[in-house]
């Protein structure tokens, strides 16, 4: 089934990052939001069939709000407030998961199944 999917883990506090504010865009253009779950995922794809286009998007979290819901003490400007990924879907018909591993210091992301 195609379709679009992310989930976020806290590398910090090793755990799923439950309550990250997330958007999708494409083009500049919003496309979907969410807010992720205890398990650190969305409860629904962000897109599915036929509203998967070949074509750029952004993927854009809240981690700086997250970062400082769960206590952590940030400088001001945080280091990471926003992490934006940029990828491309060149198979509509596919299925894309996007995940974010993520501390207040770094991240990493790659294309899952």
């Amino acid at each position: 089934m195609s379709g679009l999917t992310t989930h976020v883990l806290d590398t910090m506090h090793g755990r799923p990052a439950a309550g990250v504010s997330l958007r999708l865009t494409r083009g500049g253009e919003p496309v979907a939001s969410a807010i992720t779950n205890m398990d650190g995922r969305c409860d629904q794809p962000l897109l599915t069939g036929e509203a998967l286009a070949v074509g750029r998007y952004r993927l854009e979290f809240d981690v700086g709000e997250y970062f400082r819901d769960m206590g952590v003490a940030l400088p001001e400007p945080a280091f990471l407030d926003v992490v934006a990924i940029d990828f491309g879907v060149s198979d509509s018909a596919s299925h894309y998961h996007v995940p974010l591993l993520v501390s207040p210091y770094g991240y990493s992301t790659y294309r899952g199944c």
